[in-house]
């Protein structure tokens, strides 16, 4: 019994190995599981205590259950069969392309990222770059068992950040996000945030369908979403038509005297300065009518190099005010399902509404419609003027500081500063390289009546 035993060094090896893997598997790992799952359970609990609107069960439940869901949802298993019948392919690999479109969609919300991380990282970047604003918040009460679609108009990528801190107090969002954020690790961290991917330009219906029954079932199941009626960014600054895809699904399957009222609510947004605002007014249509960025990652990366040296050296300032404000809820109840394109211009006409208006493009308004140069006194008059007139039609208007002549100075120094505007003196005229992004920052309130 006490004798001793003779063992080859690798079977030493192999059974330590083993037992390392087994009390890994046994205690260590389960312990860390354990701590992580107590973790985010209390994050969970405490952001429950302090939203407005709570985090709905289908939004914590596993990703491959709700992968599973969608992929043997009915309607779905019809348009595989559809689909393989008109192409003749085997229902099989139909069937596993509609899982492969199940996978892409749904999202594997992470309470830990978007709580700890995500809404952290937004404040970080929207507070670095701007001077943020909540402008009017007309939310009111909301009804707790609703499902609420925040419905806004898309200036820039820097939207999704923006509003996502902004909102954080009242709830987490499910964005519906375009291919652009397909890249990794962009596409996992906007994943594990609630987002859902889906593919603007594409008509096939057995996409389509997966998309509309993961749109339907997050809305019956009452899970917040974010939506950008105007179908991508607006390339020249003006409000675009609503686009009718993914609120036609929500009608399509809603039911006024079922238990979950939807609650729709405008958000309007706006900057003084657009980070891609170049890229958008420069870029050109194909013959599809699909358009062409003349930007890349050398691009994106020079703008950030760029602008870290001039921090460096102390010369950088922040892009001005970013302001977001929150209109009055519009419910599909009271409103009707049977009037698609009509609910799409009340939802952009009340988006339109509540866009604040901002120093950059209150300045860029008097000076498009100067015919010539204008002094510092003629433009404060002038944009005096047409601050009263917008607030007396019911304009959100955005005032630094409380003090409208500085608001004036905010707007000529950033268009200044870009050479938007060229300063003689006293007198302010428009560059002739400048015009179309002076015309770009006009048109983001030209929408607004006075």
């Amino acid at each position: 019994m006490l004798q001793t035993v003779e063992l080859p060094l690798w079977l030493v090896i192999l059974g330590g190995l083993a037992l390392a893997s087994l009390t890994l598997n046994r205690v260590l790992v389960p312990s860390v599981r354990w701590v992580l799952r107590a973790r985010v359970n209390r994050v969970l609990k405490r952001a429950n205590e302090s939203l407005r609107l709570s985090i709905q069960p289908l939004t914590l439940t596993k990703r491959q259950v709700l992968v599973d869901r969608l992929t043997y949802d009915p309607q779905v298993m019809q348009a595989v069969r559809e689909e393989a019948a008109e192409f003749g392919e085997p229902r099989e690999v139909v069937a596993e392309r509609a899982a492969r479109y199940a996978r892409e969609i749904v999202p594997g919300f992470s309470a830990a990222t978007y709580f700890l991380f995500g809404v952290r990282a937004s404040r970080w970047i929207a507070q670095g770059l701007y001077r943020v604003r909540l402008g009017a918040e007309a939310l009111g009460d909301i009804d707790p068992d609703a499902t609420v679609v925040f419905v806004m108009n898309h200036r820039s990528n820097m939207d999704y950040l923006l509003v996502t801190y902004l909102a954080s107090e009242r709830t987490s969002l499910s964005y519906a996000a375009g291919e652009w954020a397909r890249v990794w690790p962009l596409q996992q961290i906007a994943k594990a945030m609630g987002a859902f991917f889906i593919r603007r330009r594409s008509d096939n219906p057995l996409y389509r369908r997966v998309l509309a029954r993961y749109v339907q079932m997050a809305t019956a199941d009452g899970v917040t979403q974010a939506v950008f009626p105007e179908g991508g960014l607006s390339r020249d600054g003006s409000l675009r038509p609503p686009k009718l895809g993914l609120l036609s699904y929500i009608l399509q399957d809603f039911d006024p005297e079922g238990p979950r009222d939807v609650i729709f609510v405008p958000v309007g947004l706006n900057y003084d300065r657009v980070l891609e605002d170049r890229i958008l007014t420069e870029a050109e249509v194909d013959a599809d009518g699909r358009p062409r960025f003349r930007a890349s990652v050398w691009t994106g990366l020079g703008f950030a190099l760029r602008h870290v040296w001039l921090r460096l050296r102390g010369k950088w300032n922040r892009f001005g005010y970013a302001s977001v404000s929150f209109g009055a809820p519009l419910s599909l109840r009271d409103f009707g399902t049977d009037q698609p394109e009509a609910l799409g211009d009340a939802l952009m006409e009340r988006v339109g509404a509540v866009v604040p208006v901002l120093p950059v493009p209150l300045v860029a308004d008097v000076m498009l419609r100067a015919a010539g140069a204008l002094s510092r006194a003629e433009i404060t008059a002038r944009a005096g003027v047409l601050r009263d007139a917008l607030v007396e039609k019911g304009a959100h208007f955005h005032l630094p500081r409380g003090d409208f002549d500085y608001a004036v100075e905010v707007g000529l120094r950033g268009l200044v500063r870009r050479h938007i505007l060229r300063c003689e003196g006293d007198d302010f005229a428009v560059a002739p390289e400048g015009r179309d992004l002076l015309a770009y920052y006009c048109r983001s309130i030209a929408h607004l009546p006075r």
